[in-house]
């Protein structure tokens, strides 16, 4: 009898068990059930909130989350290439408002030149009205010092195995990581353009077919790093021209690096320098010259950082202060070269550039890149040695600026031929361009042309809307386009590597 009760107690006790874990089971389904349908039920609401937190423009935010204090040691030099990535989207709107009062005669050319007096064109002052040039030869000069940081930091270390690998991944991703944002963005653009039918730059064809085909022919020849005919402009954003320069550049610095990476460091110091003269001085490589510069001046201060600097360094030390606010004069000035026109007696009628005009060497054919060599060599040299100017750069805004500047630079101009256009003309601006293309947004809300050339309240007054819509575009292309294409890059590099190089 015992024995039975004892097996009816086990009985009971295993269905009691079974039936706990059928209710635990049932609870658990009732739970997932309802996990389920809140996440169904809110997923409306929780996409629109992502969709809301990816465009909301981060200036608006904190600039990004940025901080004044960066930890990296070179910080500054993207705040650099930020602020100079602002200087071309200003430059670019002051010619193109003031076209109709010959923008260009005023603003490229030297003050009281032919006895023209403007304060745009004041030295020093003149950089940040007209300063696009001066802005694309810093960006290179910075190209140079960036692109060759790990590789001369490698051979220092003398790891050419990695050395090797890294020259690699580089080269592999270089055409990709500068060409997918010019491919999206101008595809967007003409496809936008036509599908609202906006005249705007360029005019575009009577069809959207034969404008995908023009697209198509131009964008292949403009990304062919090595043709030597046809039109350097991609009509769909004429400020890319400098893009493929980009690009030949980069080339260059690799090859350098590799051909150097066995020399014993001063000698690699003369062979930096000896290709410097010879793109500035020989040939007519002035953007091979500045990108050069920037490997020179990367490793100058790798040796400095470890007290390795030639004994000459030594003997100016007592002076380095003084200096390097002299190569920052002396940069402010250059960096204002007139820029109208390509003839030297241009120069030699200019105010303060008669003696100047005849350091300009036989080979360079645009006189102006050779000042401008000088002017973004000096500035990235002297910059990280005086304080509150590496201070500046470092500051939060131009921090941001500095994370959406390709971005930024692609897309300022597609904005001020759709957006500024019509707003200048609105606040009376006009050129007779606008008789075709808006003659609705004429003179619409005019705003009187109180102050100084270039300064005007009818020239601030549009900026209130452009510059953030251009900032907040950039941040959109950046997030959407050109962070996923350094990925994209990166991913496929790896893909192409057999599977022992793969780690």
């Amino acid at each position: 009898m015992m024995t039975g009760s004892c097996h009816e107690d086990g009985a009971l006790h295993e269905i009691s068990k079974m039936r706990t874990i059928d209710l635990e089971h049932s609870a658990e389904k009732r739970h997932w059930r309802s996990r389920l349908a809140s996440r169904v039920r809110h997923f409306p609401t929780r996409a629109a909130q992502r969709c809301v937190d990816q465009l909301r423009p981060a200036f608006l935010t904190g600039i990004g989350g940025y901080s004044s204090q960066q930890s990296r040691r070179t910080a500054y030099l993207d705040g650099l290439r930020g602020f100079a990535a602002f200087l071309v989207y200003w430059g670019h709107h002051e010619l193109w408002a003031h076209d109709g009062i010959g923008a260009e005669l005023i603003f490229e050319n030297a003050y009281g030149y032919k006895k023209q007096h403007y304060l745009v064109a004041f030295p020093g002052l003149r950089i940040f009205f007209s300063g696009g040039h001066f802005a694309v030869s810093v960006f290179f000069v910075l190209s140079g010092y960036v692109l060759s940081a790990k590789p001369l930091a490698l051979i220092r270390a003398g790891d050419f195995l990695q050395l090797g690998d890294n020259l690699a991944s580089a080269l592999f991703r270089r055409w990709l990581r500068l060409h997918i944002p010019i491919i999206v963005t101008t595809f967007v653009y003409m496809t936008y353009l036509h599908l609202f039918r906006i005249h705007a730059t360029p005019q575009i064809k009577s069809s959207y077919r034969e404008e995908l085909w023009n697209w198509y022919i131009e964008l292949k020849n403009f990304s062919f790093v090595f043709r030597s005919s046809g039109e350097p402009w991609f009509t769909y954003n004429f400020h890319s021209w400098s893009i493929p320069v980009e690009f030949r550049g980069s080339i260059v610095i690799y090859t350098a690096l590799q051909a150097f990476s066995k020399c014993r460091p001063n000698a690699r110091l003369l062979c930096e320098l000896g290709l410097i003269g010879y793109f500035m001085y020989i040939v007519d490589g002035w953007f091979c010259a500045l990108f050069m510069a920037g490997m020179l001046l990367c490793d100058l201060d790798l040796r400095a950082a470890q007290d390795e600097l030639p004994d000459v360094f030594l003997i100016l030390e007592p002076f380095k202060e003084a200096i390097f606010h002299g190569m920052l004069f002396i940069s402010i000035y250059l960096g204002g070269v007139p820029s109208r026109a390509r003839e030297e007696q241009l120069l030699r009628e200019s105010p303060g550039w008669y003696y100047l005009s005849y350091l300009k060497p036989q080979a360079v054919f645009d006189f102006k890149w050779f000042y401008l060599f000088w002017a973004a060599t000096f500035l990235v040299a002297s910059l990280p040695r005086i304080h509150w100017l590496k201070g500046f750069f470092e500051t939060r805004f131009n921090q941001y600026l500095g994370r959406i500047s390709f971005a930024f630079y692609l897309v300022h101009g597609p904005v001020l031929w759709v957006l500024g256009d019509r707003l200048y003309a609105a606040v009376g601006w006009v050129h007779d361009s606008h008789a075709t293309n808006c003659p609705g947004w004429i003179n619409r809300f005019p705003l009187p042309k109180v102050g100084p050339i270039g300064l005007e309240l009818s020239f601030f007054a549009p900026h209130l809307i452009l510059l953030p819509v251009t900032l907040w575009l950039a941040e959109i292309v950046t997030k959407f386009v050109d962070e996923p294409s350094v990925r994209f890059a990166q991913s496929l590099y790896r893909k192409t590597l057999t599977p022992a190089n793969q780690s």
